[in-house]
């Protein structure tokens, strides 16, 4: 049992075993749920319709990030002038490498390893891929349970984080809202006028002010429980441990069934927050002061002079590609599922706009909230609004709770959040699932409900340490060195190994079995794109990025000496694949050591469409010589006419997923 397990073990991460078609355990076929009767790839399964896949792409892009993130970098930098760059990086950056991505997973029907079999030197990529959705994925659903805990608690009056609630029930909410904020505390924040009255409070019932907003206090204090530094970790808190567990079954229920389940999921996950952000818009334009931030955001007050600076449009195009999620392995997942005669040209352009459109929709709604605030509390908006997790759970609950019906649209906006994060996570399990089923399908292929179950059990267990008191800073951490210039370096890779390894018009043309013949014209802007110019801005940005690279902080609370180490050691692990997976591929190649070099840039012969029916004249012969598959296969009934989509030989597709056999390492 244990050499089994050891040489599945070393078959997963290196490997590939030979398997046959059909599952058969005690006599007894077993069927694959997770495809459908009407599937045109039997083995892997197909999504049920386009629009699932639109929606599930819509619902992977569109993410946290576009409601906090996206507002926040748009009034730093000049307001509406911010969308100058923002719009030129989506056109010469972003919708390039979405294309180009969801082409190779599409093309290939394979996850983000196998689609390098096109590159094999470069196949670390894919692994580099995984691990960073591995880790993201860990925190990520870590925000997903702040918004669930921020949801339960809406539903009370009033809001647990609003005046009324920390200051005494003496002193109403709407007298707390005429409160002019003026006087400093402590020499360092405003805080209630000296001068206010309060007609029905006696002098003593006049609560003493903390050196925080009441809604920054119950963020610290209610909700994290946070501890003074990373050193001191603290113990779980188990309200979020329960939301995190809670968070966790609602992924693993969505995704028990694969595309199949997560599919019909995401009609409502994907086209709710829309329906929730329509309502916070027209609900915040008709606030008093809304004006104001909307001027804020790209009314008057944009700055122009800002597009000088280079920092707006290194900022820009890092929006650009992680908003698009380029990079993650979650495009080239979810496309691999598309039949092979998709449009994803068309599908590229589709989810790319939708998403950017999505972001500067979003603005208006929190601006136009944040302008009613810095009205009632009579700041101005930069004062009343931050970046990232300050703006989500501290500045936009406090906006919420001046609002009439607050629990109301409190409820909504963390139900949009729970929404916006269960789709993001879907994808990033997705790439997981699939790379582990791609890899050893002989025996996950007919188990993939349980290793879902499994998937989710263990990063739930990891994420553990996230909902202690010192859990925000791990959050914090893990996303400073992971989800950061990582991927920029990933994205650089794609293009040279694609571009200059591989062969723009070897690619181009791949891509036209799928989608059809296309002009030259059409090729020369997509070309000059993943040649030139898509490149030189990923590294000037990557290369800008680790210029200016600071190290971390949560708010002022600077990060230990050990835990900046731990960040780099996360960062190492990220890219140390890349490397590897060169070294491993070149010492199994036959030959001198440039014959291995160049064996291992060549596409291997398992490279290609999934379905031999696609294949065509291009790859349709590269395997006649092969001793495996010569002409006695053609007699098999099993592989006749009557089954025009069926899989190759399944020894072939599950070979090793690092392994390069004599015959793949041939000059």
């Amino acid at each position: 049992m244990r050499k089994y397990w050891w040489s599945g073990l070393t078959g997963l991460v290196f490997g590939n075993p030979d398997t046959s078609d059909q599952q058969t355990v005690h006599g007894t076929q077993k069927t694959d749920t997770h495809v459908g009767s009407g599937d045109e790839n039997v083995e892997r399964g197909n999504w049920s319709s386009k629009r699932e896949y639109m929606l599930s792409m819509v619902g992977y892009a569109v993410g946290l990030g576009n409601v906090w993130r996206f507002p926040y970098l748009t009034y730093k930098h000049g307001g509406g002038a911010f969308l100058i760059p923002y719009i030129i990086m989506l056109v010469v950056a972003g919708i390039p490498l979405f294309f180009l991505e969801s082409s190779l997973g599409q093309f290939t029907s394979q996850g983000p390893i196998n689609v390098w079999r096109v590159v094999p030197i470069l196949q670390g990529l894919g692994v580099t891929s995984v691990i960073v959705s591995t880790l993201v994925s860990i925190y990520y659903n870590v925000i997903i349970a702040y918004s669930l805990f921020y949801l339960f608690s809406s539903f009370q009056y009033p809001l647990p984080w609003s005046c009324a609630s920390w200051y005494g029930e003496n002193c109403t909410v709407s007298q707390q809202a005429v409160c002019n904020v003026s006087v400093s505390i402590n020499e360092s924040l405003l805080f209630l006028n000296s001068s206010l009255s309060y007609e029905n409070c006696s002098e003593s019932d006049v609560p003493t002010l903390p050196a925080k907003s009441s809604s920054e206090q119950y963020w610290d204090e209610r909700v994290l429980q946070r501890t003074p530094s990373m050193d001191e970790t603290g113990p779980v808190v188990w309200h979020l441990a329960l939301c995190l567990l809670l968070a966790w079954i609602l992924v693993g229920a969505a995704l028990f069934k694969g595309i199949k389940s997560s599919g019909k999921v995401v009609y409502f996950t994907a086209i709710f927050p829309y329906v929730v952000l329509v309502i916070l818009v027209i609900t915040g334009a008709i606030q008093e002061g809304a004006r104001n931030g909307i001027d804020f955001y790209i009314g008057t007050q944009s700055n122009l002079t800002k597009l000088a600076e280079a920092e707006v449009w290194k900022d820009a195009a890092s929006q650009i590609f992680f908003s698009l999620s380029i990079a993650w392995g979650g495009v080239t997942a979810l496309s691999s599922y598309n039949r092979f005669h998709n449009n994803c040209y068309q599908d590229a352009i589709i989810v790319c706009v939708i998403n950017c459109a999505t972001s500067v929709f979003a603005g208006f709604a929190i601006f136009s909230i944040l302008g009613h605030m810095a009205h009632v509390y009579n700041k101005s908006v930069d004062e009343v609004a931050d970046a990232g997790f300050g703006l989500a759970f501290i500045a936009y609950p406090e906006a919420l709770s001046q609002l009439p019906v607050s629990p109301l649209w409190s409820i909504l906006f963390f139900f949009m959040l729970l929404t916006l994060g269960l789709d993001s996570q879907f994808a990033g399990i997705e790439v997981i699932t699939t790379c582990l089923t791609d890899a050893w399908p002989s025996f996950f292929k007919s188990r993939r409900s349980l290793v879902t179950v499994g998937v989710c059990v263990v990063l739930f267990l990891l994420g553990l340490p996230c909902v202690t008191g010192a859990g925000i800073y791990w959050v914090t951490l893990i996303d400073h060195f992971c989800g950061g210039w990582v991927l920029l370096f990933v994205g650089l890779l794609e293009l040279i190994g694609l571009s200059y390894i591989y062969g723009l018009n070897r690619f181009t043309q791949d891509i036209e079995m799928m989608i059809g013949t296309k002009s030259t014209t059409f090729w020369l802007w997509w070309k000059s794109c993943w040649f030139f110019i898509s490149p030189a801005v990923i590294l000037v940005i990557l290369i800008w990025s680790l210029c200016t690279l600071t190290p971390p902080t949560y708010g002022s609370v600077p990060y230990p000496d050990w835990g900046v180490s731990l960040g780099w050691c996360i960062t190492a692990f990220c890219l140390i694949w890349i490397p590897i997976v060169a070294v491993w591929k070149v010492a199994a190649a036959s030959g001198s050591l440039w014959q291995r070099v160049k064996t291992t840039c060549r596409p291997t012969d398992k490279w290609g469409p999934f379905l031999e029916c696609h294949r065509g004249a291009r790859y349709g012969d590269q395997r006649h010589g092969d001793e495996r598959y010569g002409d006695e296969r053609h007699g098999d009934e099993r592989y006749g006419d009557e089954q025009p989509h069926r899989r190759r030989k399944s020894v072939e597709m599950h070979s090793d997923v690092f392994f390069i056999s004599n015959h793949n390492t041939r000059l």
